[in-house]
């Protein structure tokens, strides 16, 4: 057996030292020497159960690991249950080891999970070891937090002294007592370049719509008399409809702004920009970011 990654090798020297992984000292060999063994002999212990691209098995499955790689034939065991929330980052990256021609055993085809985290049991066997007066659950989500306070209860914490607070809570140590202070407004604090919390959800919304269904730009140019069209409008679109798709539906759209206004329709950009997407959603069932620009001649 070869070990790769410090943070798995930490964690093989813990869990030798305490009895909990018996592996002979001759069994283990560097993974300088398991590379020259013969692959029938060689078991390989690395990071990435969770599907975590910048892991072992991450970069194994993009073909990107730089010490050893993945062989057609090649067996690799997922020891681990997902965690809610990594299942598409998990299959993905058990589709592309199977696409580089390995085979793959997980938690959906065998009982192989190895959780990394306390049972019930040893939860409450910790607490009756401790015995503490307050008990306050923290990891996790409100269900969570609401079990583990359930086990402290039964294993004799007094309820009064059991508190369970979530992101934002501000928790009060008052002499002996455990009182709740005022809550702080809590959220995402989004990383953009250099800026650091400056980026709202306007923003990300206004980026998630343009990423889904493109942006269409409508240019025009005003006569300041008589507030017709001084050319035909200039169109641009990206992200939404193919060329071919275009050929047809810029058209209409072109059209459909020269009659609102030299119809003596349009008031503002905004009901234009009303119309437009009204009529592509109509044409195709999306919604684009619409935008238009005025200029006075």
């Amino acid at each position: 057996m070869a070990i790769a990654g410090p943070s798995m090798v930490d964690n093989v020297k813990i869990a030798r030292k305490m009895g909990y992984l018996n592996i002979p000292d001759e069994a283990i060999v560097p993974i300088e020497q398991a590379l020259n063994m013969q692959d029938h002999k060689v078991v390989l212990m690395c990071t990435g159960s969770q599907g975590e691209p910048s892991s072992i098995v991450g970069r194994l499955s993009a073909g990107t690991n730089r010490q050893f790689d993945l062989k057609p034939g090649d067996t690799l065991v997922l020891s681990s249950h997902p965690i809610p929330g990594n299942e598409e980052p998990i299959s993905k990256t058990i589709n592309r080891i199977l696409r580089r021609g390995a085979k793959v055993i997980h938690d959906g085809i065998l009982p192989i999970h190895v959780s990394g985290h306390a049972a019930q049991e040893e939860q409450k066997l910790l607490i009756s070891m401790i015995q503490p007066k307050h008990f306050m659950p923290i990891h996790g989500e409100l269900r969570m937090l609401k079990r583990h306070a359930q086990l402290a209860k039964e294993v004799g914490v007094d309820e009064e002294n059991i508190i369970v607070v979530e992101n934002g809570q501000v928790v009060e140590l008052i002499g002996k007592k455990i009182l709740l202070g005022e809550r702080i407004p809590g959220d995402y604090v989004f990383v953009d370049g250099e800026s650091i919390g400056d980026i709202d959800h306007d923003i990300m919304k206004e980026r998630s719509q343009l990423a889904r269904n493109g942006i269409l730009l409508i240019d025009i140019s005003l006569d300041k008399r008589s507030g017709r069209l001084l050319h035909e409008p200039e169109i641009l679109t990206r992200g939404f409809v193919t060329s071919e798709e275009a050929e047809t539906l810029l058209p209409e759209v072109r059209k459909r702004v020269m009659d609102v206004v030299n119809g003596g329709k349009f008031s503002s950009e905004k009901d234009l920009i009303n119309i437009i997407r009204s009529y592509l959603h109509q044409e195709t069932r999306r919604r684009p970011m619409v935008l238009v620009t005025l200029s006075k001649a």
